[in-house]
C-alpha cells in the first residue's frame, strides 16, 4: 500500500473535513413564512378544543401546548412551557415588528402566550388557548393586552 506523499495526505484531509463538517444553512425567508403559515393552518384547526392545563394536543390545549403542538406539526420543536419557550428561542420581536405565526407572551412572560394569527394595520390578532373552561380562540389583542405583552419570539 502506497503513503500518499505529504501535499497529498492534505489534500485528503481537507476533503475528509470539509465532507465531515456539518454546516447548518439558514432558511430563507420565504421557507420561513411557510413554515409559519402551516403552523397558523394548524392552530386555526384546532380553534374550538378545550383548554386542559397541561395539555399538549391533541384534542385540548394549554397555551405553551398549542404553540408545541402546532409548531411541530410545521417541522419545528419548541420547549414545553412558557417560560421555557421564551428564553429558549433566541430571535425575539418587537411589538410594531409583529407578523403572522409570531408567538407572543404576557405578564412577566411566563404566564401566557398565543400566536399571532393576522397583522391588519395596527390590529393584532392571536389564537391562544385561554384558561380552564374556555377554549382554543382567535382574539383582537387589544390595549389591555398590549399593555401586558411582555415579548414575541419568531421561532421559524
Amino acid at each position: 500500500m502506497a503513503v500518499p506523499a505529504p501535499a497529498e495526505a492534505a489534500a485528503v484531509s481537507a476533503t475528509t473535513v470539509q465532507k465531515t463538517k456539518k454546516v447548518k444553512k439558514k432558511k430563507s425567508w420565504s421557507h420561513r413564512q411557510q413554515v409559519a403559515q402551516k403552523a397558523l393552518k394548524w392552530a386555526k384547526k384546532k380553534k374550538g378544543s378545550p383548554y386542559v392545563y397541561g395539555a399538549t394536543g391533541p384534542n385540548s390545549f394549554d397555551c405553551s401546548g398549542l404553540a408545541g403542538y402546532v409548531y411541530r406539526k410545521a417541522g419545528v420543536k419548541l420547549p414545553r412551557t412558557t417560560g421555557a419557550i421564551y428564553s429558549g428561542v433566541g430571535n425575539k420581536v418587537k411589538w410594531k415588528d409583529l407578523a403572522p405565526g409570531d408567538l407572543v407572551f404576557f405578564y412577566g412572560g411566563r404566564s401566557h402566550m398565543g400566536i399571532v394569527s393576522k397583522v391588519t394595520g395596527k390590529k393584532v390578532y392571536m389564537i391562544h388557548a385561554p384558561r380552564t373552561g374556555d377554549h382554543v380562540r382567535q382574539v383582537l389583542l387589544d390595549k389591555y393586552r398590549k399593555q401586558s405583552f411582555n415579548g414575541a419570539v419568531r421561532p421559524y
